[in-house]
């Protein structure tokens, strides 16, 4: 048994706070012998959990307790204090301890109030709530913030007297008085007092240490940690700081040092923690009654009787296996005491459709239930598509179900609302998730506290990978130019430092995106609530991982983008064409919709099927029905993506299609023989292994994990059922080790059908419906402009025209003009959003065209100046009296106008006076030339995030095709060009850095791959929105002719000399049997119309298809755009070109 104990402690759950993880905080407890160790978070039980299992996982036990924040007056009152000490204060630190499950669940009760009725700066409680919630907690009087110590620190005996006294009536034996020494003169003043009042009042000593950080060489990363809380820089002189290299976890002989005057202060630490026995139910679970109809009173009855009413709607022919399957699953739901889940989940499935909210046809393993089919939770059927129930629900492994629902974006909020109206405000809430700080973001956090200038920490920053998952430890084994920071300076040496300690705290709270949660009662009485001081929504303060751990029911409603798209689209037909879809009724094996969209890869707006690497694997697939599709989702991911060549030979005959045993046949014949799905795996498991299919999804997670030691014996057993089944042992091993190998990458069915499903839907709407799909998905990404600009990209490539912005046309969303034009939004344009836009249009509805500026400036609510200005610069004003650069330089003038107008009209709402006698002149303009076209595209790039009305490439698209003919280069180079949108920096297994580029061309987005030696060559021209022309080699792996991807070789800024630049010869191809002396003298009086540098070759055509080239130095000719002009008139557009 340890000497001494830690009660108060801080990780970095107290956000911004404290620099240790609950991980490292016990680990470090445990190597020094100690056996326990208490949480005491800032307000809040956030650590709770993953405190607690790595409490139990180090071997100590946990003490879960919290320092709370106790108002000076009432909990309620939002204002500061003025103490007799002339400070303002509004709260008094306290720590509170629980000794049991009673103190428990009144920690989960002060935590919760503290954040839902008493937030005021901090989460408060007050003493009268301590008064009817101390029952099994233990108070000590925390730190030089308690009200005990602050007065004693300030030597006001009596005040601190009042104060102890007012808490040892409130917890009698089991309030303690706090000693901690930081070396900090107020503690050491402190303590006469303290130890005077023990003595006094018989309250008992604990000493502690109030520790924020693991090691005391973390000192100067958590001090930078804390000036990133407080929002200040680490050279501010008058910034808040702890003592330095002292709020570490120390050990028992430190402690003992430190407080050699009182071991009884040190020895009191042990009998509180022997007090403290709580043990948190994990694993037990804890669901919602559903509320069934007056006349039914059995749950599982209830399911059964909605289940054979769905089957009725779902299958016109019910057979004797759809039945048994519906009987087995119920049976397994009843066995397991699910039922109620079910009923809760098809209820607010139902309730969306019902209320036109779209609902995703399935999302994981769910979608092989036929109860979920049949009662509308699911609109996959499990049967056709041969998905297993076990694959979702296992018999033989006891776990909650998990059945996450896609809904449109726009309905998602109404769902919510519905469930907590039906279970209670009380007992429904979403769920709190936190923000890391990972590499690329600590290194800025910290560079900005530093004082590292912004561009410096930028360009650090950008030294890191974006890759999934990278650390800044990879980060600098990786890269070594990042590694060499270090070195640079002693302020450098520090930002890697301190930000390699700091990396992974959490830094902020925030709600999760799809998590909620539903209790059997009032949540409080579970877990504990937070409320995000921000936007006010409900929380709980536990995540996902840690609510799964308590048993409570969690469901992730996603609002999914595309089911917004599909409503959107239905909703523009229905309004254009008067037709209503049913798009769940669609053909999902239309041959048109595979020709139109899905071979040629032409998938831009589809959803799950966009990326580059996706589309090249569309064309060279071909996919011609939806099993295509469900298996292409599944493939194309890390891993399996491997196999994708060969699926795609053996779909074709190019490679033969074998199998193991023949036995392997039915099972993996709709996929070539591969095994793709994690269901293919349980099959053969149960098939040839004689495992059954519960058995079987074991034996697959086992394998997915790589758990060796219960893979020896799964091997036996399946080796053994094989044998059963007359295969030989050596196929049967054979067989096994295949699944291993497969099953790490395989992917659930059910997912990849129900989501290849809206898939499928949104392709059927581009294909049929292109201008109103098109127009759905650009509103629906409205914000996005990366997004944005590859939809309209998509919109040029089909013909769809974009007319610019304009104040008399545009809505607040994009919308059609006819069969060819769609207008753009307004609240795409930046600084402009929804709000001010629907303002706009909504005045201009009310009130007609805007002629003049003044028109604009006069809508009611008024739009304020950055709005203005953003319409002005965008372009979307054009179409008014004024031009860009009047009204742009008269922006005050205008804004002036508008608050005297405004004026003007409330003094005559509230006089007598008429309007006439009021009236405002409205004013002239600065005079200013109209901007030059380049000017104007400048701010409309600025403003929309791409070139919409021109492009400065059309400036050079004389030159740019002829240097981008095809035989411009020598095979197998190829050229483009564009303007650089996007850089991403990447490193080889090397450590060399490269860059992958976007480049948008005049009609598509390529991705460009300049690795190391290329990289170095032009790093000081791939900057962004430069216009670059590209020579390289195609990096596609098909042979189909669409190009997104290149290899760069070289790279060269787009100008007025870059044709003449790179052009060597210019070429002309002439019939062998013409009159080669009267053309070569019709040459030869062109070259001197056009005199030049640039030597002719002649490639004469014969009959046969030979040609003969023949160089002519003699002649010499301009490269004009007059002279090819003239010379493809004479000898054809495709006789004449360039060469380098």
């Amino acid at each position: 048994m340890s000497d001494f104990i830690h009660l108060h402690n801080h990780s970095d759950y107290s956000l911004l706070d404290a620099a240790q993880t609950v991980e490292t905080m016990c680990n470090r407890v445990a190597d020094l012998k100690m056996d326990s160790i208490a949480i005491t978070e800032h307000g809040n039980l956030f650590s709770m959990i993953p405190f607690y299992k790595s409490a139990i996982k180090a071997g100590i036990k946990p003490i879960i307790g919290c320092e709370m924040y106790v108002a000076v007056n009432k909990h309620t009152d939002r204002q500061l204090v003025t103490l007799d000490t002339g400070k303002r204060k509004n709260y008094y630190h306290l720590v509170l301890l629980a000794m049991n499950q009673t103190g428990y669940k009144n920690l989960l009760a002060l935590t919760s109030i503290g954040y839902l009725n008493g937030f005021y700066y901090r989460p408060r409680i007050d003493k009268d709530l301590l008064k009817e919630f101390n029952e099994g907690l233990i108070a000590t009087s925390a730190c030089l913030a308690g009200e005990v110590t602050s007065y004693a620190a300030s030597g006001n005996y009596e005040e601190a007297k009042n104060a102890a006294l007012s808490y040892q009536k409130i917890f009698n034996k089991r309030f303690y008085i706090e000693l901690q020494n930081h070396n900090l003169a107020e503690e050491k003043a402190s303590h006469k007092i303290l130890k005077k009042l023990s003595k006094e009042l018989n309250i008992p000593l604990i000493a502690t240490n109030d520790c924020h950080y693991c090691l005391e060489e973390h000192s100067n990363a958590h001090d930078v940690l804390f000036c990133l809380g407080t929002g200040k820089d680490r050279d501010d002189i008058n910034r808040l700081k702890y003592e330095p290299n002292q709020f570490y976890i120390k050990s028992t002989d430190e402690m003992y040092e430190i407080f050699k005057d009182v071991p009884e202060a040190l020895e009191n630490t042990l009998a509180v923690a022997e007090q403290c026995d709580v043990e948190i139910p994990l694993g037990n679970y804890h669901l919602p009654a559903y509320p069934l109809p007056d006349e039914e009173t059995n749950p599982d009855k209830y399911l059964e009787k909605l289940c054979i009413e769905g089957l009725k709607k779902k299958y016109k022919n019910i057979s004797k296996t759809i039945k048994e399957r519906l009987q087995y699953e119920l049976s397994v739901i009843k066995k397991m005491g699910y039922a109620g889940y079910f009923l809760i989940t098809q209820d607010f499935v139902n309730y969306a459709i019902k209320n036109n909210i779209p609902v995703g046809p399935g999302r994981g393993s769910a979608a092989g239930s036929i109860v979920a089919y049949c009662t509308g939770i699911t609109n996959i059927d499990p049967l056709k598509y041969n998905l297993l129930f076990e694959r979702f629900l296992n018999p033989e492994r006891v776990t909650m179900p998990d059945i996450d629902i896609d809904f449109c974006i726009e309905g998602r909020e109404s769902v919510i609302k519905y469930i907590k109206e039906k279970y209670g405000y009380d007992s429904v809430a979403q769920i709190i998730t936190f923000g890391t700080m990972k590499a690329k973001s600590v290194v800025r956090d910290v560079g900005r506290v530093l004082g590292i200038s912004y561009a410096e920490v930028d360009k650090i920053a950008k030294l890191i990978p974006n890759e999934p998952k990278i650390t800044l430890e990879k980060a600098l084994k990786q890269n070594a130019e990042l590694k060499e920071v270090s070195s640079k300076s002693k302020v450098y040496e520090e930002l890697i430092e301190y930000s390699k300690i700091l990396e992974g705290c959490h830094r902020h709270a925030s709600t999760h995106a799809a998590g909620v949660v539903i209790a059997p009662g009032p949540l409080q009485d579970y877990v504990s609530l937070f409320q995000n001081p921000s936007n006010q929504e409900i929380t709980t303060q536990a995540d996902m991982n840690a609510l799964e751990e308590l048993g409570l029911l969690k469901m992730d409603f996603l609002g999914l983008r595309n089911l917004t798209v599909i409503k959107k689209t239905t909703d523009l037909i229905k309004t254009r064409h008067n037709k209503a879809i049913d798009i769940n009724s669609i053909d999902c094996n239309d041959p048109i919709v595979y020709e139109t969209i899905f071979q040629p890869g032409v998938t831009i707006g589809i959803f799950q099927f966009e990326s580059d690497g996706m589309r090249e694997n569309l064309l060279n697939l071909k996919p011609t029905c939806f099993e295509d599709l469900i298996v292409m989702n599944a493939l194309y991911r890390p891993g399996p993506m491997s196999n994708i060549p060969e699926y795609i030979a053996r779909k074709h005959g190019n490679s033969e299609t074998t199998y193991i045993h023949s036995s392997l046949k039915h099972i993996l014949k709709e996929t070539y023989g591969i095994i793709v799905y994690q269901e293919q795996v349980m099959q053969i498991c149960s098939e040839v292994g004689g495992f059954s299919l519960g058995e079987a999804d074991i034996v697959r997670r086992a394998m997915g994990k790589k758990k060796k030691n219960l893979m020896a014996s799964y091997k036996l057993k399946f080796v053994e059922g094989a044998e059963k089944n007359n295969i030989n042992k050596k196929q049967a091993v054979e067989i096994f080790e295949l699944l291993e190998k497969f099953a790490e990458y395989g992917f659930v069915k059910s997912h990849s059908a129900a989501y290849a499903m809206i898939a499928y839907h949104t392709a059927w709407l581009k294909t049929y419906y292109p201008i109103e799909f098109l127009t759905a998905n650009i509103s629906s990404d409205i914000n996005d402009t990366d997004r944005v600009v590859k939809l309209i990209l998509e919109c040029k490539r089909m013909n769809i025209n974009i007319n610019t912005p304009n104040v008399n046309l545009s809505n607040t969303d994009f919308s059609i003009i006819d069969d060819n034009t769609i207008q753009y939004g307004l609240s795409a344009i930046k600084n402009i959003g929804k709000k001010a836009s629907d303002v706009l249009v909504d005045f201009r509805i009310k009130n007609g065209q805007f002629k003049s500026i003044f028109d604009v400036a006069k809508i009611k609510p008024s739009i304020n100046k950055k709005v203005l200005e953003s319409l002005i610069l965008s372009g979307a004003c054009d179409q008014l009296y004024e031009h860009r650069s009047e009204m742009f330089n008269s922006l005050d003038i205008i804004v002036d106008f508008i608050n005297k107008y405004n004026k003007t009209e409330n003094i005559h709402q509230s006089t007598l006076f008429s309007s006439t006698d009021l009236a405002i002149t409205t004013p002239d303009l600065v005079q200013k030339d109209p901007w030059s076209k380049d000017e104007c595209l400048k701010y409309e790039k600025e403003l929309l995030g791409f070139y919409l009305s021109d492009n400065p490439l059309l400036k050079y698209s004389d030159d740019l095709e002829e240097i981008m003919n095809k035989k411009f280069l020598k095979q197998p180079y190829i050229s483009t060009a564009g303007i650089v949108s996007d850089i991403v920096y990447r490193f080889d297994k090397n450590g060399n850095k490269w860059s992958l580029i976007s480049l948008d061309t005049l009609t598509e987005t390529l991705q460009l791959y300049a690795f190391n030696e290329t990289f170095l060559k032009y790093d000081e021209i791939i900057k962004k929105d430069q216009l670059l022309y590209i020579i390289g080699k195609n990096f596609n792996q098909n042979e189909n002719e669409r190009i997104s991807r290149i290899i760069v070789n070289k790279l060269f800024i787009i100008n007025k000399e870059l044709k003449s630049l790179l052009t060597q010869n210019i070429n002309i191809a002439i019939d062998y049997n013409n009159n080669n002396k009267q053309i070569i003298n019709k040459i030869e009086k062109l070259s001197k119309k056009y005199l030049g540098d640039y030597s002719l070759i002649v490639h004469l055509k014969s009959l046969k298809g030979n040609h003969q080239k023949v160089l002519i130095n003699k002649i010499k000719f301009s490269i004009s755009s007059e002279s090819l002009v003239e010379l493809k008139t004479i000898f054809g557009p495709y006789n004449v070109w360039l060469s380098s």
